[in-house]
């Protein structure tokens, strides 16, 4: 599907199965949120560009590669977006962090900000948009919407489950927004949930349902 890689890593593929299953404890769907966070991210910022620099080894110097150029923005939408956010900070701490506040008005699924906070120099950034799950896409295209008009000019979509409604709506919207996803699932019921799916992610993260 034009403008989405699926990531089919084998763990990623694994830690994905036991999150949909509905008798993972609270606990459980935490932890295997901040695992697959952390393996999505090595997958997202692969191509990331990088530049050389002096240093000495214990034995000699030598150029050595580092990333180039300003670190990035990690921009969970919440809730369950910061599900995400602990683990993909464990690899890249320097990464800045933007606040994405939106929910799902239950009737008519519009995505309703009630918190936008991003650095200032965003505009320089690459964002990475944490949303676990892509099903109206709603909230995805609230949140870019958002951050592009805040500056934001290089950003991607980084999500555990995508509905093929979800990706087109977005991609038309936002057709120069890249979407990572771990898989996408067969389509979205009646009431805007991802089929089969695993549920409400952030539910099932802080046990609220």
């Amino acid at each position: 599907m034009q403008g989405v890689t699926v990531v089919d890593h084998p763990l990623v593929q694994h830690k994905l199965t036991l999150m949909r299953d509905r008798e993972r404890s609270t606990k459980g769907f935490r932890e295997l949120m901040h695992e697959i966070g952390m393996l999505l991210c090595y997958e997202v910022t692969r191509d990331l560009p990088l530049e050389l620099t002096e240093i000495e080894t214990p034995l000699t110097p030598m150029q050595a590669p580092v990333l180039a150029g300003k670190k990035l923005v990690f921009a969970p939408i919440l809730r369950a977006g910061v599900g995400f956010l602990d683990g993909m900070l464990t690899l890249v701490p320097s990464a800045r962090v933007a606040h994405v506040g939106l929910y799902r008005d239950p009737k008519t699924l519009v995505a309703v900000e009630y918190y936008f906070k991003a650095p200032e120099d965003v505009a320089d950034r690459l964002v990475l948009v944490l949303d676990p799950m892509l099903a109206t896409a709603n909230s995805a295209i609230a949140a870019v919407d958002r951050l592009k008009e805040a500056g934001a000019k290089n950003i991607r979509i980084v999500c555990l489950l995508a509905a093929p409604e979800g990706i087109e709506k977005f991609r038309g919207s936002h057709p120069d927004v890249h979407i990572w996803t771990a898989a996408i699932d067969d389509h979205l019921n009646e009431h805007g949930y991802i089929i089969p799916g695993l549920g409400d992610a952030g539910d099932r993260m802080f046990g609220t349902k």
